[in-house]
């Protein structure tokens, strides 16, 4: 849930600030760079600013509000089994103000710096670099404040739609968005805009923005600040730790949405651990389980069980990512994140004493 949350200009924040923007570099792993040299002569034609307007030319307004229309309808024939959900009208309406995030991402994405990509041997380099600035992206920080104001409409009109539950489905939506949109260009393309796709699906979903704003009550020294800054890294190795779990423990699981294999099963799976981790080290900083008791679990209730993901499946993946958490602590950190992993087990074990938001 996006939730408004300014940033003070102190180390703890700006060093969580880093870590937070690593997450949108480039994949380089799926554009074939090792086995196919004209993969870099495409990169650095589509980074380019000619390449960077062809990319958006390709996307005008009228694609954008069509595939986010398309994207609407798919969310909502997704949850098409639940009385009075949004119906096709509503659908659209809100499709708009989809449409808007998108048009002012791809303005972002116009203006931003051509990225130069000579050799293999230096482009390897670029993407071993934390800074964002070397691919062209802007600082993640001023990225979050552009979208917000229409990151935060497009989430009120869901919370003001016909039925609550719509809140649960602003991820999947910008996931069917995304998804569409990409169809439409070039691997290339694709490799240089998805960290900005990749970046809106997860603001609406994972509180790495309040996790940054919260860390300005702590020292850089203090035993909370260093344990979160020291997991926060390893959020990816444990939510991918986390999936294999789930695939050996539920390996006949079958939703509304497909199989737990499928691609865009594991891209939403990977997602949701993530965002379990993120409110599990956001409420540490903030000294409370208020925020995963009234909105991770409710959340997970509008959605979760929503699609066919039994409670239960749910409760097991997050004990597992417990365990994964718990091992990479040393004794002394056990000690210090325990309140917080007994309460998100209790929490998940109790969903409805943790639905107040609702």
């Amino acid at each position: 849930m996006l939730v408004s949350s300014q940033l003070s200009q102190v180390p703890t924040v700006e060093r969580l600030v880093d870590i937070w923007a690593d997450r949108y570099l480039p994949n380089l792993s799926i554009s074939s760079l090792g086995n196919d040299p004209s993969m870099r002569s495409d990169l650095r034609e589509a980074s380019s600013p000619d390449g960077r307007a062809q990319t958006v030319g390709k996307l005008n307004k009228k694609l954008v509000e069509q595939n986010c229309k398309l994207a609407a309808v798919r969310t909502k024939n997704l949850y098409e089994h639940l009385p009075s959900i949004l119906d096709f009208m509503e659908a659209v309406r809100l499709s708009q103000f989809a449409s808007r995030i998108y048009l002012k991402l791809l303005e972002v994405y116009k203006n931003s710096p051509s990225t130069e990509v000579p050799s293999k041997a230096e482009l390897l380099a670029t993407f071993g670099d934390s800074s964002l600035a070397a691919w062209g992206i802007p600082k993640i920080d001023k990225l979050a404040d552009t979208l917000e104001p229409l990151l935060l409409e497009f989430q009120e009109q869901h919370m003001i739609s016909k039925d609550w539950r719509t809140l649960g489905f602003i991820t999947t939506q910008i996931n069917f968005s995304n998804a569409l949109l990409l169809e439409q260009l070039t691997p290339a393309e694709q490799v240089l805009i998805k960290p900005y796709f990749n970046f809106v699906e997860e603001q609406v979903a994972l509180p790495w923005q309040r996790i940054c704003a919260a860390a300005a009550k702590h020292a850089p020294d203090s035993p909370t600040f260093t344990l979160v800054e020291f997991m926060l890294p390893l959020v990816p190795r444990n939510s991918i730790a986390v999936y294999k779990r789930l695939c050996n423990a539920f390996p006949s699981h079958y939703s509304r949405r497909g199989r737990l294999s499928d691609p865009e099963i594991k891209h939403s799976c990977l997602r949701d651990f993530s965002m379990f981790q993120a409110y599990l080290w956001l409420s540490m900083l903030q000294g409370s389980l208020r925020v995963v008791e009234q909105e991770l679990v409710a959340l997970c209730i509008m959605v979760l069980e929503s699609v066919g993901v039994p409670w239960e499946m749910t409760a097991q993946a997050n004990a597992f990512l417990i365990d994964e958490v718990l091992n990479c602590l040393n004794a002394q950190q056990k000690v210090l994140v325990q309140p917080y992993t007994d309460g998100m087990i209790k929490a998940f074990h109790n969903k409805q004493s943790s639905v107040q938001l609702i």
